[in-house]
């Protein structure tokens, strides 16, 4: 499930924007102050933060050149949110490397349509360019690297080790995969544990980095981490 942050000192607003958000299906969680965010920021990155300007502590603008400045938040989706109308609040925030922006008062179905089409627009460029490890996926050729160094795929190989990269770190079930990859259609998971093993072989030393959960499924995650492969 997409986790949404939402960092807003008016409790009332808050609490309504994280209902609306819970509603549509989102994780949700509220922050009243910078801080408190920066706190939730350092266990687990959300999908998209909604940042209010006016903060009791540290405005909105600061916090998000702050996100832009680091490595792991740089791409992270921010809509800012305030009460600010005039053009030169929304190019100052724009400058400042927000997604969007939203001023108060705003409709709930507006901000819900502007959350998702936000998010929909971060999967697709993020699924273009993947890199795991020494791996790298360019999406635009259809091309997969390792150390720099093109490896010829077929089209299934390619469509396996995208969706795997896609989801790295989470464990994806055969029965999903087969789903993705092959539509459903296809009904001898043999064709999967085939396509799995010439991947691995194609793949050379960075093999590892797909790994096989008994009983399971596979995931993809970063060479080096302990895992029940076999």
């Amino acid at each position: 499930m997409q986790t949404i942050y939402i960092v807003e000192d008016d409790r009332n607003i808050r609490e309504i924007e994280m209902l609306a958000l819970k509603n549509s299906g989102y994780r949700v969680q509220g922050f009243e102050t910078g801080k408190e965010f920066y706190t939730a920021l350092a266990e687990k990155l959300p999908t998209l933060v909604m940042l209010d300007i006016m903060l009791p502590d540290e405005d909105g603008i600061s916090i998000l050149q702050n996100l832009r400045r680091r490595s792991d938040t740089r791409k992270l989706p921010v809509i800012l949110v305030t009460a600010k109308g005039e053009e030169i609040d929304k190019v100052r925030g724009f400058d400042s490397g927000a997604d969007d922006y939203i001023a108060k008062p705003f409709g709930v179905m507006e901000m819900i349509a502007r959350v998702k089409a936000l998010i929909r627009r971060s999967d697709v460029a993020e699924s273009k360019f993947l890199s795991l490890g020494n791996v790298y996926l360019d999406g635009e050729k259809r091309m997969a690297y390792v150390d720099d160094r093109p490896v010829e795929l077929t089209l299934k190989e390619y469509e396996l080790l995208h969706l795997l990269m896609l989801n790295k770190g989470i464990v994806l079930s055969r029965d999903l995969i087969m789903e993705r990859v092959w539509d459903g259609y296809e009904s001898e998971s043999r064709t999967l544990d085939m396509h799995i093993k010439s991947l691995r072989k194609k793949l050379g030393d960075s093999a590892s980095m797909i790994r096989t959960m008994r009983g399971v499924g596979y995931i993809a995650e970063e060479p080096g981490i302990p895992s029940s492969r076999g």
